[in-house]
C-alpha cells in the first residue's frame, strides 16, 4: 500500500482528449519526464493507485496528454478526470541540493534561531517575483514566509524538515 508520506503531488488530470483514452494532465513539476518514470500515482477515491504510462506528449509547459495502460476509451479516461497525480519521492531526482517546490508540501518548518517548529508548509506561491511559503502554524494560523534561499538554512528531505532563519517579528505580521 502506498502511503501519503511516500509521494508528493505534481498535478491533476483534466478532460479526456480524443476517444482512445488519452487525458490531459496539468502538472506543476515535470519530474515524470526528467526521470523517465514508468508510472504515476493517482488518488482514486482516497486510495493511492499506480497507473502505468503507455505514452505521453507535451501540449504546453504545463499540460501533457497522457495515455495510461488499460485506459483505452474516452469513458475510462473520463472516470479519471479531476484525480490528483502524485509522484514517488523515492524516484524523484531532487536531492538536498535540487528540490522542487512540489516536493516540500507537508514539510515542517523550524526556526534556526530558536529551534522551534513554526508549522507545516501548505503551499508555495511562486506567482510573483518573491516566492512565499504558506505555512499553517501549530496554533492553526496561516502565515506567509519568503522562500528566499538566504533564509533557508537546510532542507532535510529524509525527515521532511526545513530549517530557516526567521527574521524577528515576521511571524507577528
Amino acid at each position: 500500500m502506498i502511503r501519503r508520506e511516500e509521494v508528493y503531488k505534481i498535478g491533476k488530470l483534466g478532460k479526456p482528449h480524443g476517444v482512445k483514452g488519452e487525458i490531459s494532465f496539468m502538472f506543476d513539476d515535470d519530474v515524470f519526464d526528467r526521470v523517465d518514470a514508468d508510472y504515476l500515482i493517482l488518488d482514486v477515491d482516497g486510495i493511492l493507485v499506480p497507473f502505468f504510462i503507455e505514452e505521453y506528449r507535451f501540449r504546453s509547459d504545463e499540460i501533457a496528454l497522457v495515455k495510461f495502460e488499460d485506459i483505452d476509451t474516452q469513458d475510462k479516461a473520463r472516470d479519471l478526470t479531476g484525480d490528483e497525480i502524485y509522484f514517488p519521492r523515492s524516484l524523484s531526482d531532487g536531492g538536498d541540493e535540487n528540490v522542487s517546490w512540489a516536493e516540500i508540501f507537508g514539510f515542517e518548518v523550524v526556526d534556526k534561531n530558536t529551534n522551534k517548529t513554526i508549522g507545516i508548509i501548505k503551499s508555495v506561491d511562486d506567482s510573483t517575483i518573491n516566492t512565499l511559503f504558506e505555512i499553517e502554524t501549530n496554533d492553526g494560523k496561516d502565515v506567509l514566509i519568503p522562500a528566499n534561499e538566504d533564509l533557508i538554512h537546510e532542507a532535510d528531505m529524509e525527515n521532511r524538515r526545513i530549517k530557516m532563519f526567521i527574521p524577528e517579528g515576521l511571524l507577528d505580521l
